[in-house]
């Protein structure tokens, strides 16, 4: 029996990393999860994460990246001094939530993995509703970290982004096909409880999965809040 491709998958317990681990599992690769423990104060998604991991009987392993990120402390995503924004995720208040290279400190750890254990791609669930905030979801960036890991390895191991030119509601849509189970994905940037229904991510959330005709199972502290902002940007055109 011919032995499966291994995909080596940056797992956060989100939406759209949990929907392109499904997909890939779909696809007959092999799938393997890292987490990354960044101090991020909704760590409570790692816990998510496992339990996909869990579901497809995939190996799933955190990695612990604090000694680093302690001193990258002015996101509001690793400082409890940083207020989490709330509404719209494209709004310019949403840059208080970027980490200082993150994605490239998760990808160099997901690559190091996949070279160790023969895997033949790292996959990350970077999509287009990412861009407007975050530099590090680019195709720029995915070029040339692709370009760069090709020259530190010697060897080519794809740098898997299907998500890349998509929105949201591609990916929630995609997580229908599937049969995600939506309930076991936290996208909550508060890590509290629930969702608090209020943050850029759970407005993204919860608009994207009324978009793509799903039933969203999520439990929000606010469950209206989100329609409102959308109706606002609706409203400014």
């Amino acid at each position: 029996m011919k032995s499966r491709e291994k995909a080596v998958v940056l797992l956060s317990g989100g939406l759209d990393s949990t929907t392109l681990f499904y997909q890939l599992s779909a696809e007959g690769f092999e799938v393997r999860g890292i987490s990354v423990d960044y101090g991020q104060r909704h760590r409570k998604e790692m816990d998510y994460a496992r339990r996909t991991a869990d579901r497809l009987a995939a190996r799933h392993d955190v990695v612990d990246l604090t000694a680093v990120t302690r001193f990258l402390n002015t996101s509001a995503l690793t400082s409890t001094a940083v207020a989490v924004p709330e509404g719209h995720y494209e709004e310019e208040s949403m840059k208080l939530t970027v980490v200082p290279n993150r994605n490239a400190l998760m990808l160099s750890v997901a690559y190091a993995v996949a070279a160790s254990e023969g895997a033949s791609l790292v996959a990350t669930a970077v999509h287009a509703g990412d861009h407007a905030i975050y530099p590090d979801c680019r195709r720029e960036f995915i070029e040339a970290f692709q370009a760069m890991e090709d020259a530190s390895l010697g060897e080519h191991i794809e740098l898997h982004t299907p998500f890349l030119h998509v929105d949201k509601v591609a990916i929630a849509r995609e997580a229908g096909r599937l049969g995600v189970p939506l309930d076991e994905t936290w996208s909550c940037y508060q890590g509290g409880e629930r969702h608090c229904g209020r943050c850029g991510t759970c407005v993204e959330r919860a608009w994207a999965i009324a978009e793509a005709g799903l039933y969203d199972p999520t439990l929000y502290a606010d469950e209206a809040f989100w329609r409102q902002v959308m109706l606002e940007r609706v409203a400014v055109g």
